[in-house]
């Protein structure tokens, strides 16, 4: 997936480029609705291009028309051959855009008033889109000395999965596969059996250095009451018949959240592959959406 293309489609979207992976589309500029988000933070899937996501940018325009949606893309081998330090300063330009006052170590006092004003919804997609939702609150944290990046909602679409190397390696290498295929002749069992042998390497390189996996790092992190807000709403959408991740990996991932003090809800899609819930059953999943966020706003409006 070029550079240019990513700008190009981005733009037919109506989408302004703020970094290579980052993009932000404002709402519609008058009558704001205090029980809507002020932002949609969408990360998506590994190597998912705007033509991809743009069912969902128009499904959360219909819910949600005033809100800023801000779109970031996670080329899957970026996301794992970067180091967590340089993950993070790629989502900086994410908390540039929701909290600038972060970035310049602001007044205690008025960051929590930029709390009360913003009101940010996260959907991520993937364990790619995870990686880059994880490296944000990890960027937020070492910004503002150890503070959560703030949101009310984080929807974990078809993620997050079991971060085990040899049970997983297939359904990662078919991922990375099915995102590069298009750019070899061969046939994709050579492709799928090349990430499969790129994953072995990076794996053993970061086991032999004793490094921790973007992987593992983000499923820890968005369970991780240091980095992740504990009074957000949590909203699982996944399928038994995805084959990448494996839904008792996120049934697991969902019960720690409730366990730890989360507020998680969970739809389960009949049928669908990874990623797919949406497209085949619309109205269940923009209504699971729908729902959650309504139970996340009468939350915050409580005293």
């Amino acid at each position: 997936m070029s550079k240019a293309v990513v700008e190009a489609e981005s733009a037919m979207l109506g989408f302004k480029k703020v970094s290579n992976q980052v993009y932000i589309q404002d709402g519609e500029p008058s009558g704001q609705d205090p029980s809507h988000p002020t932002t949609v933070i969408i990360y998506g899937w590994g190597d998912a291009r705007p033509r991809h996501v743009a069912k969902y940018v128009e499904g959360y325009r219909q819910l949600f028309p005033h809100a800023r949606i801000v779109l970031i893309f996670s080329p899957i081998l970026k996301a794992l051959y970067q180091t967590l330090e340089a993950r993070s300063r790629t989502m900086v330009p994410v908390i540039e855009a929701i909290y600038p006052e972060a970035l310049g170590s602001p007044d205690a006092a008025e960051e929590e008033k930029k709390k009360t004003d913003e009101r940010v919804l996260l959907h991520v997609m993937s364990n790619t889109g995870g990686m880059n939702c994880a490296a944000t609150m990890n960027a937020y944290s070492k910004h503002t000395g150890g503070r959560r990046f703030h949101h009310d909602m984080l929807v974990c679409d078809s993620t997050p999965g079991s971060t085990h190397f040899l049970p997983n390696v297939g359904p990662w290498s078919r991922a990375m596969a099915l995102g590069a295929a298009r750019w070899f002749p061969w046939p994709f069992v050579v492709t799928q059996a090349l990430a499969a042998m790129f994953l072995g390497c990076l794996h053993g390189f970061g086991w032999l250095i004793g490094a921790t996996s973007a992987a593992e790092f983000s499923t820890g992190a968005v369970n991780d009451p240091r980095l992740s807000e504990t009074s957000a709403k949590r909203l699982y959408l996944y399928s038994k018949e995805d084959d990448i991740i494996h839904w008792e990996d996120i049934e697991r991932h969902a019960a720690d959240a409730r366990q730890k003090g989360w507020s998680v809800s969970a739809e389960v899609f009949e049928g669908t592959p990874h990623v797919g819930h949406m497209r085949l059953h619309p109205e269940q999943y923009w209504g699971a959406i729908a729902a959650a966020w309504k139970e996340a706003a009468n939350s915050r409006a409580e005293p």
